[in-house]
């Protein structure tokens, strides 16, 4: 009974999903899926007074808050986590009635939800493409001989959403120089030398460098230059 003699200090009621089998202190009855600790001593819900609750697991945020607003009565479940050496929530115990208001009203508003994830969603591709724009036009201003398709290639996979590529760093968004050349850089290792096939026969990734750095200053320093004639690098 170790764990369950510590449980976390929390305003309200607590339950505690045990660890190992466990019966009531006072009506003997077990063994127990959930209790409730009195005076050390573990007590069913019935025995709690906490019988008539039904239990909601964890998960949807908005449902539980606003069955724990519902409830008159509510108690917060959780259960020790032996790894790590806590206690973790593992939901809520409400009652029945509430639990089914909290329901309709997040049936109610669910619509209303799902149609704000949708402009919400325009609204973040709208940012991506005018931001993948601006980049492409720092790309071709920092190298005017990088032929226009080819930049907004570079700005559009640099710049893809919670990719953690250098267009979406701080750095990125900010159109720092070195982002961008950055950028650029990794483009031209992948798409104009033999990088990735060096890679894939087993050539260590700096010596892989190494060996294809004359190339990649040499694209870069065509790109450089500005363009004399149509579609010229």
């Amino acid at each position: 009974m170790a764990h369950l003699a510590t449980p976390p200090h929390r305003t309200g009621l607590l339950a505690v999903q045990p660890l190992r089998r466990r019966q009531c202190a006072e009506c003997r009855c077990g063994p127990l899926p959930m209790v409730v600790l009195e005076d050390g001593a573990p007590r069913c819900l019935d025995c709690a007074d906490l019988g008539h609750l039904v239990f909601l697991p964890r998960g949807d945020t908005a449902l539980t808050r606003r069955s724990r607003e519902e409830s008159a009565l509510s108690a917060v479940v959780v259960r020790f986590n032996r790894r790590k050496g806590r206690y973790e929530r593992q939901g809520v115990l409400v009652e029945e009635a509430a639990l089914a208001r909290a329901e309709a009203r997040c049936l109610v508003d669910a619509e209303a939800r799902r149609r704000r994830r949708v402009r919400d969603a325009r609204r973040r591709a709208a940012q991506d493409v005018r931001f993948t724009e601006v980049f492409a036009a720092e790309i071709r201003r920092l190298f005017p001989g990088c032929p226009a398709e080819r930049a907004r290639g570079i700005a559009a996979h640099a710049s893809v959403r919670g990719s953690g590529r250098v267009g979406r760093s701080a750095a990125g968004r900010a159109l720092s120089e070195g982002a961008v050349v950055s950028a650029v850089v990794a483009s031209v290792r992948h798409l104009d030398t033999p990088y990735d096939q060096l890679l894939m026969s087993g050539v260590p990734r700096h010596e892989a460098r190494r060996r294809i750095a004359v190339t990649v200053e040499g694209v870069l320093g065509g790109w450089r230059q500005v363009e004399v004639e149509s579609g010229a690098c």
